[in-house]
C-alpha cells in the first residue's frame, strides 16, 4: 500500500475511484460483506483489479460477484451465463442473461454492492443502465450502494443531443442527453435525486480529475470498455454512429476499425464523403473508402462509405449522427431503411425531422429548451467542476 501511495505521489496525474479507496484503507468497507458489479474495465492505476484488490484486504469481505453486458471480461457477446472467477473462486452472476437486476436471494447476506465498470459517456451504453438496476436492487434489499467512480473518457464539459423521449429501456435508462457529459458517480446521484430517493448511496470520487479532461490526459491505463470500443477514437465517434447501429449500415463492426467506419453496399463512397463534408461538422473529416466486414452486419460484403478522422476533442459528434442520417436519406431515400431509427434516439421530433429533410441547426433547435432544463438538473448533482 505504501509503495502504491509512492508511486501516486511520484507519477502525479489522476486516481480513480478504486484508487482513492485503496489510499483510504478500505474505510469506507470496513468490516463489509460486498457483492461487486465490475467487469475487466475495473483497473486500478496500476493495473490491479478491483476484484484482487477488495479480495487480499482484510478489511473487506468479498462474498460475490455480478457481471454487465459483455460479461466479465468484456468479451463477450449476446447473453452471458453464470461462471466463477478462477483466481479468487467467486461465483460471477450474470446481470445480461436471464435477469438484469441482482434477485433478493442473491443479496442476501450482504451489507453493500459496489459498482466499478468504466462507461464512455453515452445514454445507450448499457452499463449505466445496470447501475440503475443494481441501485435499484440494493434499495429494495436495504444494502448500501457504493460507486468506485471512473474519470468520462470522452470529458465530461459537453452535453449533446436529444433527451430521452419516450418509453425507458436496458439502452435508454432516464430522460438524459445521448452525450450526458457525467461520471458514473455523477450519474448513480442523478438516478438517487430523480428515481431511487431512499438508496443509501456513497460515491468514491476521482482524485485529481478536471470534467474537460480526456482519457488520454489522465496517466490511466486504457482498456477497451467493450468489444467494439478499441480506442479513444472510437469512444468518442460513438455517441454519433451508435445512433444509427439499428439500421441497415455498418458502424465497422467486424471490421479492424469499428466505429471509425460507416458504409452499406448500396453506397457510394464519394457522394456520401462530399455530403458529410459540405455539413462542416467541428473536428471531422471524411475520406471515402471500401471495406468488407468479416463478421457482424454485412459479413463479406464490400461495403462502400467513409472513414471518420477525428480532428479535434472537441468534435460534433452527436451532430455526427444526425447528419450521416441526413444524408443517408437524402443520397440513398430507397436503399437505407429507417424502421428502427428511432430505436436508440428515442426522439419522435428528431426522427421526423429526419425524414423529412430539415437543416441540421432546425433539429438541434428541436433539444435546446431539453437540454437547458437537464443543465440545471445536472448541475446539482456534479462532483467536479
Amino acid at each position: 500500500r505504501q509503495w502504491r501511495a509512492q508511486l501516486f505521489r511520484r507519477r502525479g496525474g489522476v486516481l480513480n475511484g478504486i484508487d482513492v479507496l485503496v489510499k483510504q484503507d478500505f474505510e469506507p468497507l470496513a468490516g463489509m460483506r460486498v457483492g461487486l458489479v465490475t467487469n475487466h474495465s475495473a483497473l486500478a492505476r496500476d493495473r490491479e483489479t478491483t476484484i484482487d484488490l477488495l479480495h487480499s484486504s482484510p478489511r473487506v469481505k468479498l462474498v460475490r460477484l455480478f457481471s454487465p453486458e459483455h460479461g466479465i471480461r468484456g468479451t463477450a457477446e449476446g447473453k452471458v451465463g453464470d461462471t466463477t472467477d478462477r483466481k479468487t473462486g467467486l461465483k460471477i452472476h450474470s446481470l445480461y442473461g436471464s435477469t438484469r437486476k441482482p434477485s433478493p436471494t442473491l443479496l442476501k447476506g450482504l451489507d453493500a454492492l459496489v459498482f466499478d465498470i468504466q462507461d464512455i459517456g453515452c445514454r445507450f451504453y448499457t452499463y449505466i443502465s445496470t447501475m440503475g438496476n443494481c441501485m435499484e436492487a440494493a434499495d429494495a434489499a436495504g444494502l448500501k450502494f457504493v460507486v468506485l467512480d471512473r474519470v468520462n473518457p470522452i470529458g465530461a464539459d459537453r452535453v449533446e443531443g436529444p433527451l430521452l423521449d419516450g418509453a425507458r429501456s436496458f439502452t435508454g435508462y432516464h430522460e438524459i442527453p445521448v452525450r450526458h457529459g457525467m461520471t458514473v458517480g455523477e450519474m448513480a446521484k442523478l438516478f438517487k435525486a430523480e428515481r431511487h430517493r431512499n438508496t443509501d448511496l456513497t460515491v468514491i470520487p476521482v482524485q485529481g480529475w478536471k470534467r474537460d479532461q480526456r482519457f488520454d490526459k489522465t496517466g490511466l491505463p486504457w482498456v477497451n470498455p467493450s468489444p467494439n470500443i478499441r480506442n479513444l477514437t472510437a469512444a468518442t465517434l460513438y455517441p454519433g454512429l451508435g445512433l444509427l447501429e439499428f439500421t441497415n449500415l455498418s458502424v465497422g463492426r467486424g471490421t479492424k476499425l469499428p466505429f471509425e467506419l460507416v458504409g452499406a453496399p448500396y453506397i457510394e463512397p464519394k457522394a456520401l464523403a462530399q455530403r458529410l463534408q459540405a455539413f462542416r461538422l467541428r473536428g471531422l473529416d471524411f475520406v471515402p473508402i471500401h471495406f468488407t466486414p468479416e463478421g457482424s452486419k454485412f459479413a463479406g460484403e464490400r461495403c462502400g462509405g467513409v472513414r471518420i478522422l477525428l480532428k479535434r476533442e472537441d468534435a460534433d459528434t452527436v451532430d455526427l449522427g444526425i447528419a450521416l442520417a441526413l444524408a443517408l436519406r437524402e443520397l440513398h431515400p430507397r436503399d437505407w431503411e429507417t424502421k428502427n431509427l428511432n430505436k436508440l434516439l428515442v426522439h419522435p421530433a428528431t426522427q421526423k425531422a429526419i425524414l423529412s429533410g430539415q437543416a441540421l441547426a432546425e433539429i438541434r433547435r428541436l433539444w435546446q429548451a431539453d437540454l437547458q432544463r437537464f443543465a440545471e438538473r445536472r448541475d446539482g448533482v456534479l462532483l467536479y467542476r
